[in-house]
């Protein structure tokens, strides 16, 4: 797990080395371990190393491979590349290092843009061809890894955060309106390739992109999940699913014990979390370290969920590591956490993620998360209703049931020169829910969620909140051979107890039913769910700034109301939208975008 960045000119001019140098100086707690940055003509790379593989300097990025005429830089990890390494070699590949940085450089010289079919693993990456000019962009299927673009005629660059665009100058800082449209309506995801910067682009999940040293490119999305039932499967059941599915999850949580450092667990207390635990005590792990978090009762809204996780942790006799975070810290951590995002997150998971990683790095450098779980088997509140609905009314009861407002009421809200004439996010869901697979209602929602939200909501925020502390985390229900063989699985099934049933069964036998049948959980910040006091004042500072007010997004009338009564209006699924509306700006702010 790493933070990379990159230029490629377009001009004939060479490559602005030191806006490479300024990008990869960003990105230094994603890659504490290690720097490197590497030139030829049009060309440079920045790297930030985390070590995990291959912990000798052999593994240090950028990785140059003179004999095949490639340079590669990497974030994530390939989870098989043990494997590959051992077929590379049987077909006359030479190394010269044991990490999974030079495995990808060897698949794609043998295999070209479809060595990514062969990887499996969280990753995004470039890669240099010394002899055609030519530069590799790819990205993993579940965009579990970030990298986002910039770039004119002269030249593209690129890196895995923003920010680090922004350090390298000539970023615009327009305000992307339909990217401002997703994020009030869309639950404030903002799919690729647009971000809430329109200088800034993303490269979409599952895409390969090869960009010719004349700025040409062609995009290969080399995976897409259909959704739909096989009829290999058809005499399946609901047992045999069970049984497969297990085993899949097995495999998926035993691929992310690879790594040559300690691995440890993230302990929610939730379903999925804890099953993450139960499998590796199945498997014979011992002495596992696991992480819970907890925060102050405010407003009645209780701040911690250690009933639950204290109950795994003593069941399977876990090392366990139970934070809890006086109020004191919070507030600060807001700011830094705002500071550490890549794009505005509404979630106030975010700041718990934040002081939750911060703790854990001081103990293990790599952790499994049950992050993904609740959108590959479904297990929101707005799947069962879906259960009913026919397949030509799905895109009007998802919206109804996801988005935070209607296209309609946009007006009240934001300054007509921020406004779109089309409703974006009702169109986008509309494209997305007319491509062919997905049978039901509920598959087009699962499929939407685990290919579209998931990618640009929790996913990216467990990556910049855990890497924010140079932790690496690992998330096995985003395993793409379990999430094709969800996707495959009849929605009952997964809509069975509530949710997630399939999963439930799997854990009943190896775990406490009491956090088996619980309610839903989420990591809980009342301080932001409920704001008052300091909260509300830097909310307050934030949408009242110079800054702000010259940027003109929120109407006047529209936040002096809802200052008024801070916790009185909420989106449709319940967060607090003056919250929402503040917390763009402070990301805004804190990034310095004019």
């Amino acid at each position: 797990m790493c933070g990379l960045s990159g230029e490629l000119r377009f001009d004939g001019r060479g490559a602005n080395v030191d806006a490479v140098v300024r990008m990869t100086a960003t990105m230094v707690p994603r890659g504490p371990d290690g720097v490197g940055v590497w030139s030829a003509g049009p060309v440079a790379f920045g790297h930030r190393r985390l070590k995990i593989i291959d912990l000798s300097e052999c593994g240090a990025q950028p990785m140059v491979d003179n004999e095949l005429g490639l340079t590669t830089v990497f974030n994530g990890c390939i989870y098989n590349y043990q494997e590959l390494r051992d077929e590379l070699i049987a077909a006359g590949y030479r190394f010269f290092s044991t990490s999974d940085t030079e495995v990808i450089g060897k698949a794609y010289h043998r295999w070209g843009r479809r060595c990514v079919d062969h990887f499996a693993g969280m990753f995004a990456f470039a890669i240099a061809e010394r002899d055609s000019g030519r530069l590799i962009l790819a990205r993993d299927r579940l965009g579990i890894k970030p990298l986002y673009l910039t770039g004119n005629s002269e030249r593209l660059r690129f890196a895995s955060t923003l920010p680090a665009l922004l350090a390298g100058g000539g970023v615009s800082s327009d305000i992307d309106l339909v990217a401002f449209h997703h994020y009030l309506s869309f639950h404030s995801v903002v799919p690729a390739p647009h971000t809430i910067l329109a200088g800034v682009r993303k490269l979409p999940a599952a895409t390969v992109r090869v960009v010719e040293p004349d700025g040409t490119s062609t995009d290969d999305l080399y995976w897409r999940p259909s959704f739909t039932r096989d009829p290999a499967h058809a005499d399946w059941t609901a047992r045999d699913w069970q049984d497969a599915i297990a085993e899949r999850l097995r495999l998926a949580v035993r691929r992310r014990m690879v790594a040559d450092v300690p691995v440890g667990v993230l302990l929610s207390g939730g379903l999925d979390s804890s099953l993450i635990v139960a499998l590796l005590a199945e498997a014979g792990q011992k002495d596992l370290a696991t992480f819970s978090v907890g925060f102050e009762a405010v407003g009645g809204e209780p701040g911690d969920e250690f009933v639950y996780s204290d109950v795994i942790a003593r069941y399977f006799d876990t090392d366990h590591h139970q934070i809890r975070v006086p109020g004191t810290r919070l507030l600060p951590a807001v700011d830094a956490a705002v500071a550490a995002m890549s794009e505005p997150m509404v979630s106030h998971d975010c700041v718990a993620f934040y002081l939750l990683s911060q703790e854990v790095s001081r103990h293990v450098k790599v952790v499994q998360s049950g992050q993904g779980a609740d959108e590959v088997f479904a297990g929101y509140s707005w799947y069962p209703p879906l259960a009913g609905v026919g397949r030509t009314d799905a895109v009007d009861a998802y919206l109804r049931v996801f988005a935070d407002r209607p296209h309609r009421d946009l007006p009240a809200m934001v300054e007509p020169h921020h406004l779109i004439e089309a409703d974006a996010s009702r169109h986008f869901v509309a494209s997305h829910f007319a491509r062919p697979g997905a049978e039901t209602a509920v598959d087009a929602a699962l499929r939407i969620d685990s290919t579209i939200m998931l990618v640009d909501d929790p996913v990216k925020r467990v990556d910049n909140m855990t890497m924010a502390a140079g932790l690496e985390a690992r998330t096995p229900f985003l395993d793409h051979e379990l999430v094709e063989l969800a996707a495959a699985c009849p929605p009952e099934l997964k809509l069975a107890s509530g949710g997630k049933g399939v999963l439930k069964n799997i854990g009943r036998p190896l775990m406490p039913v009491d956090v088996i049948d619980r309610p839903k959980g989420y990591f809980p910040v009342p301080a932001i769910r409920h704001l008052d006091g300091p909260f509300l004042d830097r909310v307050r500072e934030a949408l009242t700034d110079p800054a702000a007010k010259a940027r003109g997004l929120f109407r006047p009338v529209w936040v002096q109301t809802m200052l008024a009564a801070p916790n009185d209006n909420r989106t449709a699924l319940g967060a607090n939208a003056l919250w929402q509306a503040a917390l763009l700006e402070m990301w805004l702010q804190t990034h310095t975008v004019a």
